[in-house]
């Protein structure tokens, strides 16, 4: 197996679990999407800061930042798409959004905006295979699927 393997697995369930999570949470919270926000920013303060944090201070690398600004402006801008993307999510609940139905559009749609962007930070030596527009239709029609038929 290769060795990245299990960290999309942990990915997968992970984020595949999130929106139901989080929509449980928001109900339980009285339906505010602002405290259900704030909760889910705290949880990534321990585990995005305190545990990364931890590991660069034991290894002394801090100074891999000051060398690497256009490193630190990407990441930064990684945390802020994702933080935008979660507070997405939390509004989409808010206003109406069930949690068996957001999590298609999201996870069908957010691989296909990925290829794009990847794409455009690293352009293709050739045009992409007709295959590669056939499994965009793939990905939205399985989302109509999984929407039309989900269980109610």
């Amino acid at each position: 197996m290769r060795s990245w393997l299990p960290f999309v697995v942990l990915t997968v369930l992970s984020w595949g679990t999130y929106i139901p999570t989080l929509h449980r949470g928001q109900l339980a919270l009285g339906g505010s999407g602002v405290h259900a926000f704030l909760m889910v920013g705290l949880a990534y303060l321990l585990v995005a800061i305190a545990v990364p944090g931890a590991m660069v201070t034991r290894a002394g690398a801090w100074s891999l930042f000051g060398d690497n600004p256009n490193g630190m402006l990407f990441t930064f801008a990684a945390g802020v798409l994702g933080a935008v993307g979660a507070l997405g999510i939390v509004l989409a609940l808010v206003n109406g959004g069930r949690p068996n139905v957001v999590p298609p559009l999201v996870f069908a749609g957010a691989p296909v905006v990925s290829v794009f962007v990847a794409m455009l930070y690293n352009p293709p030596q050739e045009s992409p295979s007709p295959l590669f527009f056939l499994g965009i239709l793939m990905a939205a029609a399985g989302a109509f699927l999984v929407l039309s038929y989900r269980p109610h």
